[in-house]
């Protein structure tokens, strides 16, 4: 039996992101490699629920949402919890992820602990790009020429060519 992928709106972003050099490159930046987990979740999802699918992964991860009202992408890099760290005050079961987005993503860096998590994690900002602001089904960012629109731009350019001659 084939696998059942639910492909959500922002499940197509971070794919159609992560399809592109600048995007891997964007994220390869902040500590991204391929086949690094992407848990996805949205802003009114409980942080418990989201931080529930890291701890399954068991390593580092990016949290990928679409930010409300401004539909840009945004990504925070998650690392496991470490025992290296002081603990933190476990978050408020009512905290959304939009919520921890935007606390994060103002400060940068933050240590939280949630609910069945002995030791604190860290919450890395990633900046938002061009590329993460855009989706590539707005105004055909990455349409391609059709044939007629391609031969126009290779008359163009022999014209302009025999002109300097």
């Amino acid at each position: 039996m084939p696998s059942r992928i639910t492909r959500t709106q922002t499940a197509v972003r971070v794919a159609e992101f992560l399809a592109t050099r600048e995007g891997k490159s964007h994220l390869e930046q902040y500590g991204w490699f391929k086949g690094m987990p992407v848990v996805i979740t949205n802003h009114v999802e409980s942080l418990n629920d989201a931080m529930g699918m890291v701890s399954v992964h068991g390593r580092a991860v990016l949290l990928a949402m679409i930010a409300p009202g401004s539909d840009h992408l945004q990504m925070l890099y998650i690392t496991t919890p470490q025992n290296a760290l002081r603990v933190v005050d476990v978050a408020s079961p009512k905290k959304t992820s939009g919520q921890f987005f935007k606390e994060v993503l103002a400060v940068g860096r933050k240590e939280f602990r949630v609910k069945h998590w002995r030791h604190t994690a860290v919450a890395l900002a990633i900046p938002t790009c061009e590329a993460m602001k855009n989706n590539p089904r707005d105004r055909n960012r990455y349409q391609l020429l059709n044939h007629a629109q391609s031969n126009l731009q290779k008359v163009g350019g022999l014209s302009r060519r025999l002109e300097r001659v």
